[in-house]
């Protein structure tokens, strides 16, 4: 039986990434006439685009997802979303469906894949994170980011959970940017993703039900950044705990 299911999750896997990359070459275009509109419209457009093609793409893997907890944004507010971090299909997951014009923290060595790149560049904020001056930088954007109503996402575990607890320790980034512009954090929780693409597993897709719950927001004021990072930590952990069968 487990034999047959890897032969199945790797020509579902197969399956995945024909449907995606065909969805993603019906997009780009439209996707980059959103250079031309002024951000946030510009951005909010750029969102609206991904969130039609990772409605169509979702189903087409034959998985179902669920969004939960829209209304903790408040319209014309800007937020630091906070979220977990266990496979890759937590990033089409959650930048297309955060709320309105957001942008995702990201590796800058993903603008090098070939078209994809491009379209990167315009859903993130970019870092190279062996590089001290660029993670200035980063930080610096994701101000001007949040200055205009945009979302900053933020993985606070920094990359892909390996380990069996439910969250890694949190890098002090997306906590620090909170507390030096006083945007509050939404903390949002994402489930199931690593049962559909195992980190442990390469080239493999196994369709289920996955999910993204959003959390009402934390404000920094009063708290330190260490504070803050704590105050979601726990919350998150506490919330992964009790949701995540």
């Amino acid at each position: 039986m487990t034999f047959i299911k890897n032969i199945l999750g790797r020509i579902f896997a197969f399956w995945a990434i024909i449907s995606f990359v065909a969805l993603f070459l019906v997009i780009f275009i439209p996707s980059q006439l959103c250079w031309l509109l002024p951000d946030p419209k510009g951005q909010k457009l750029f969102i609206a685009i991904a969130r039609l093609w990772m409605n169509i793409w979702i189903p087409l893997t034959g998985c179902r997802f669920r969004i939960k907890g829209k209304e903790h944004f408040k319209k014309g507010e800007a937020y630091i979303v906070a979220c977990n971090h266990n496979s890759m299909m937590d990033i089409p997951l959650s930048s297309a469906f955060i709320p309105g014009a957001n942008k995702t923290i990201a590796k800058s060595s993903f603008t090098k894949v070939p078209l994809f790149g491009i379209y990167y560049i315009k859903g993130s904020v970019l870092v190279d994170r062996k590089n001290e001056q660029s993670r200035r930088q980063s930080f610096e954007k994701m101000k001007k980011v949040l200055q205009k109503g945009i979302h900053m996402c933020i993985y606070p575990e920094g990359t892909r959970n390996r380990t069996a607890d439910p969250l890694k320790k949190f890098h002090d980034g997306a906590f620090r940017l909170s507390a030096d512009t006083s945007v509050p954090i939404i903390p949002a929780i994402i489930l199931n993703t690593k049962k559909v693409v195992p980190v442990t597993k390469p080239f493999y897709f196994w369709p289920g039900k996955i999910e993204m719950h959003f959390l009402e927001p934390v404000s920094p004021v009063g708290l330190t950044a260490d504070e803050l990072k704590s105050t979601i930590f726990n919350r998150m952990k506490e919330y992964y705990l009790q949701h995540q069968h």
